[in-house]
């Protein structure tokens, strides 16, 4: 699990913060840290409160936005402290550990979490599939990142052990075929939808926003496979042709 499970801190402004993340992951067997357009990184203040998990700050990758840091993965999970306008369905720490875990045995999967003070942006979350929400105390509900991180990955830890009697080596698939696609494959296919919904005018001068977000949560629910992914792809070309010869220059 550990190797297709990545930790991804969005814009982090404190670099302690780094640090005692990927403490936080170390002593529950994480090591994949990634991180997304952080303030300052490296920084002498992330080797101090990482301790004795500076391996894990060495070896963080580091992208300049979220759509890069995930575009292979398969699952997608927000961690979030609040509603957004942004619909989505939520989890509970123990079930989005479940769920990652059971899903990186198939490939790459991604826990992300926000910005000290703002969190996720909108379309930051328009690119995960489900959130994770702590049940804090709604009077106080602030958490800091890496004790957020620690939370999560304790679970993931807990998950881990309770599988721990079955050792995968390579992927465990029953049908390949019906493996999700990778982000960067759906966000192809969200492209060509809106580009077709604009060309067939379905929005009829009205904003497209609503529509186009609740489009992306039916099929990030859905999460179809590559070969589906064509699939819809092509009804959409073959549609924009016929479309072409009927409205000839």
């Amino acid at each position: 699990m550990s190797e297709n499970l990545r930790i991804v801190l969005v814009g982090t402004q404190h670099p302690g913060n780094i640090g005692s993340a990927a403490r936080a992951m170390k002593t529950m067997g994480l090591s994949r840290l990634v991180l997304v357009a952080p303030l300052r990184f490296p920084h002498h203040e992330a080797d101090a409160l990482a301790a004795g998990a500076v391996d894990v700050l060495a070896a963080a990758e580091i992208h300049a936005t979220l759509a890069d840091a995930v575009a292979d993965c398969r699952l997608v999970i927000a961690t979030t402290a609040r509603q957004r306008t942004v619909p989505m369905s939520e989890l509970s720490a123990k079930a989005a550990a479940q769920r990652l875990r059971e899903e990186s045995k198939l490939g790459a999967v991604a826990l992300v979490f926000g910005r000290e003070r703002t969190g996720l942006e909108n379309e930051e979350l328009q690119r995960c599939h489900v959130a994770v929400t702590l049940p804090a105390n709604p009077d106080y509900s602030s958490l800091n990142i890496a004790a957020a991180v620690q939370i999560l990955a304790y679970e993931l830890r807990l998950a881990m052990l309770a599988a721990g009697e079955v050792v995968a080596n390579g992927r465990e698939s029953a049908d390949p075929e019906l493996e999700p696609a990778s982000q960067r494959e759906i966000e192809g296919f969200f492209a060509h939808l809106a580009g077709y919904l604009e060309q067939i005018d379905f929005h009829k001068g009205h904003s497209p926003e609503i529509v186009e977000q609740r489009l992306r949560r039916l099929f990030l629910r859905a999460q179809p496979a590559p070969r589906e992914l064509r699939i819809l792809r092509g009804i959409l070309s073959d549609s924009q042709r016929l479309l072409r010869l009927s409205r000839p220059d």
